[in-house]
């Protein structure tokens, strides 16, 4: 079990957890890349570079260790076999880990239209371990069947794929995705998640254990961490965001 945090430290928001348990399916990988509009992956990214040593790339970062030339040089790395691990999200995923990024409706009269595929799928079947994140979870996110395939979770017999959908990180939950079976069974429930819960808010079936394990916080040493390195390496591109997090974390502790 982990310990408590310090007494003059508050205990870990949501998005403290969300970037722990990213953090935990990134272990092991020698090349992280982050695309943009991705802070709580980006921060987890840094989490596990900072611990692990793991060469991190973020679009729109401007800090030396972190920036990109952008989508050619991500795409160019892809298909060398040189990242590891990718973020990708959507409007809408399936149970399939389909992932739709270009709208709701009838193609090609959609009722609603995003902003599309830049590369995701090329990306999905190239990069072995793409972690999906979404932090809501509902049924409008998560439907049965996506209304439209930007970037499929499975591809079909005979075609190379190296790559593909490692697991899924949402407000609610962790699973993991069998690419053998097209399934996911969920891995654990953030504290206070009930399994009825998670099966209200999804619109697809999922396999579960009767009593699926909760979601650890991070310990001490990895939530000061996250308040002090990744906190301030994470405002270059996603200020807003470091901002928000530092003022709900309270005051850095004071050296002993």
């Amino acid at each position: 079990m982990s310990a408590a945090p310090p007494a003059d430290q508050p205990p870990a928001r949501l998005e403290e957890l969300l970037i722990a348990a990213t953090a935990r399916l990134l272990s092991g990988c020698g090349h992280i890349a982050v695309g943009v509009l991705s802070p709580i992956p980006g921060a987890a990214a840094i989490l596990t570079g900072l611990r692990e040593g793991a060469r991190v790339t973020i679009i729109g970062s401007e800090l030396p260790q972190h920036r990109s030339d952008g989508g050619v040089e991500l795409f160019d790395l892809a298909a060398q076999g040189r990242i590891d691990a990718f973020f990708l999200s959507g409007g809408q995923i399936d149970g399939r880990a389909n992932v739709n990024l270009t709208g709701i409706g009838a193609h090609p009269r959609m009722t609603v239209r995003w902003s599309g595929a830049f590369g995701s799928a090329f990306l999905y079947y190239m990069v072995p371990r793409v972690i999906l994140f979404r932090q809501e979870h509902t049924r409008r996110v998560f439907p049965e069947r996506v209304d439209f395939v930007t970037a499929p979770g499975v591809g079909p017999e005979g075609v190379l794929r190296p790559g593909g959908p490692h697991a899924l990180v949402t407000g609610l939950c962790v699973m993991r995705f069998d690419r053998g079976r097209a399934r996911f069974a969920l891995e654990s429930l953030h504290p206070g998640v009930t399994l009825e819960e998670v099966r209200d808010n999804t619109g697809f079936d999922f396999d579960a254990p009767a009593r699926p394990p909760v979601t650890a916080p991070p310990d001490p040493e990895t939530l000061a961490l996250i308040r002090g390195e990744v906190l301030r390496r994470i405002a270059d591109p996603y200020p807003a965001f470091a901002a928000g997090l530092a003022a709900a974390a309270g005051p850095e502790p004071r050296p002993q």
